[in-house]
């Protein structure tokens, strides 16, 4: 947490770093014509931004396969934005993994998330490989690779991975993505930035060099996001949870002190050389928009 806030200091740090900064934003697929709508409009705001891409989440066991693919084939026939389908191996066979990077591939698709993936139960459940699937996001990395020369991300736990025996074990797990071919990493959601800085300085003595993108998640609603939390193993300090008490039936003042504890982050992370960001969107524009304008970045403008 920023023990002051000085207001010319976003400024002067948004010259210095602004030819380098790197947004990129996640969507999920929408399920119903209303969503649609919202996820439409969101990305109409954000595409301005020249985001480096868009990515569209996969569900639980390729329950959202054909309509990521769907949309992330639109947002590019649409918008212009590079876009990005995420991936994982639960629940299908090498064969049915491959086949979706295939059509990936032919729909155009060059960017890919590919991640391991949470077992239908849930997140903290332990997960158990198909008998002829990938057994993890390295192996689903490896098989990507011989598919294509695709541009991949995969995930990052500053916190650690929930399943994760050790430190040792889950950098170590960090370091055979990488190697195994992906581009970058992007963390899960955190919101204390020791607990990030921490992490990159764990990785870079492990031998990482790739970039390892800090996720933000902008707090659009403190319940749905604290939910979102405790599932997968992210803690929110007191320090928010308190600024957000009581402001569950008063949407005006809370989205002021989203707006607020947010621009804190990225402005501490600017502050520490940052000049890559991801944000989780969940389909909505506002605040990422407030933050990529903290940051610098306006929507480019026709000539």
């Amino acid at each position: 947490m920023l023990s002051s806030f000085d207001l010319d200091r976003p400024s002067r740090q948004v010259a210095e770093k602004r030819p380098q900064l790197q947004l990129s934003f996640e969507f999920f697929p929408p399920k119903t014509d209303a969503m649609e709508e919202r996820f439409w409009e969101s990305l109409g705001k954000l595409a301005p931004l020249s985001p480096r891409f868009v990515s569209v989440t996969y569900g639980a066991g390729g329950s959202t396969r054909e309509r990521t693919l769907r949309m992330v084939s639109q947002i590019k026939a649409q918008s212009g934005v590079d876009a990005a389908a995420h991936l994982t191996c639960v629940g299908a066979s090498r064969a049915e993994v491959d086949a979706v990077v295939e059509g990936y591939k032919a729909a155009g698709i060059n960017r890919i998330v590919a991640l391991r993936g949470d077992p239908p139960e849930g997140v903290g459940q332990p997960f158990v490989p198909h008998p002829e699937g990938y057994r993890n996001a390295a192996e689903l990395v490896e098989g990507i690779r011989r598919i294509g020369d695709f541009d991949i991300s995969v995930a990052a736990y500053p916190e650690k991975h929930p399943q994760s025996p050790s430190w040792e074990a889950d950098i170590d797990n960090l370091k055979r993505k990488l190697d195994a071919g992906a581009s970058r990493a992007i963390t899960q959601m955190f919101f204390n930035n020791a607990d990030y800085l921490r992490y990159v300085e764990r990785a870079r003595k492990a031998g990482v060099t790739a970039p390892i993108v800090p996720g933000i998640q902008p707090i659009h609603s403190f319940k749905q996001i604290s939910g979102f939390a405790a599932r997968c193993g992210a803690s929110i300090p007191v320090w928010i949870a308190e600024r957000f008490e009581g402001l569950e039936d008063d949407p005006e003042t809370h989205a002021l002190v989203a707006a607020a504890v947010a621009a804190e982050q990225v402005t501490e992370l600017l502050d520490e050389g940052v000049t890559e960001f991801h944000f989780y969107t969940l389909n909505r524009s506002n605040l990422v928009l407030a933050l990529a304008r903290l940051l610098g970045r306006r929507p480019a403008v026709a000539v």
